[in-house]
């Protein structure tokens, strides 16, 4: 069996997560890493124990020892980093957001298909078991009528914003803010189950940074309404729940779901027979979280498919294009929104 050695590019905890799911696929190889300054990569490559250390990412992308690139960079250096590699004939695992915005994700798509290389966002919960477990019973809610999702978290980088500091998760020169970071967690799920909203209505916060620090946002389908909450300044535990005229189904965290659980409607007080119980629908998995991911993105490479069925480029493009709207109503712009990937 021939392993996919993939170039990591970026150094943080989240590369340490991804690394870490990926070593259960025995296909994946981590190969090397590129880091601006040369330290930060040897000091990862020595914690993950990788061979080869790159400062140029023009060099890694060229290199016979890469075949695939995985992207952990700040979101507005998705768009260009991926795009180099797709010339180079590398597939792309992208970080969630793919992009900065619905243009430079359609200039990272158009280069997939130009070079006919892999492109897939790295968006973990729609691809792990339980999220086939709710794709699978969906239509035991019967008719839809509302999708519900919450993931509100207090960033622990808030009160270094509070004091003065301007962290990247609040700088929007780094395309970053609260939908970008964890409000798409509670979109792209429904993108991937319901596609496309009719409308969009968003109210937030915006700091005096130019981010945004939490919203709400309801959305109209035909015959159904979605709402999401999402918020990095003050915290929240509320499920996610698809409603239906026959039931609910239940996920416990829409970021890492470990929970589903469907919920017949209730009788009418008057009616016969035993009172209806909820059913756990939970998959347990001896995979990481992450390792989901990774194996499907490996599965594409050796088929020698584009892009993933559940975390498509078209999802991905349709929740930037969504995104692109709540940030016009919120009023939050970026940089990257005037400037060419």
């Amino acid at each position: 069996m021939n392993k996919v050695r993939f170039g990591i590019v970026g150094t943080n905890f989240i590369s340490d997560w991804l690394i870490k799911g990926a070593l259960q696929d025995e296909r994946f190889e981590a190969a090397a890493v590129c880091s601006r300054k040369e330290e930060t990569a040897e000091a990862f490559a020595v914690k993950h124990g990788i061979p080869h250390t790159f400062t140029s990412l023009e060099a890694m992308a060229a290199s016979p020892l890469v075949d695939a690139v995985y992207i952990a960079t700040p979101n507005f250096l998705h768009a260009r980093q991926s795009i180099l590699c797709l010339e180079q004939g590398k597939p792309v695992l992208c970080e969630k957001p793919l992009a900065s915005n619905a243009r430079e994700a359609s200039e990272m798509i158009r280069a997939s298909r130009q070079y006919g290389c892999a492109l897939m966002e790295a968006m973990k919960p729609t691809l792990t078991p339980n999220f086939r477990a709710v794709q699978e019973n969906l239509k035991r809610v019967g008719r839809l009528r509302r999708y519900f999702s919450s993931y509100c978290q207090y960033s622990s980088r808030y009160d270094k914003y509070k004091a003065g500091e301007l962290p990247n998760a609040f700088n929007p020169d780094y395309s970053n803010g609260a939908m970008m970071d964890i409000g798409i967690y509670t979109l792209y799920p429904m993108i991937a189950l319901f596609g496309r909203p009719l409308r969009i209505e968003a109210t937030g916060i915006c700091l005096p940074s130019g981010v945004d620090g939490q919203g709400a946002v309801n959305f109209s389908y035909e015959g159904m309404n979605a709402t999401i909450l999402y918020s990095k300044i003050a915290d929240s535990f509320l499920p996610t729940e698809i409603q239906g005229e026959a039931g609910t189904l239940t996920l416990d965290r829409i970021n890492s779901i470990s929970s589903v659980r469907f919920s017949p409607r209730a009788k009418a007080a008057s009616g016969k027979g035993p009172a209806a119980t909820s059913e756990d629908l939970s998959r347990a998995s001896a995979y990481d979280e992450y390792y989901y991911e990774v194996a499907e993105f490996i599965s594409l490479i050796e088929n020698g498919r584009r892009e993933s069925s559940v975390n498509s480029q078209t999802n991905s493009l349709i929740t930037l294009e969504v995104i692109d709207e709540i940030r016009r109503q919120l009023g939050v712009v970026y940089p990257a929104d005037r400037q060419q990937a």
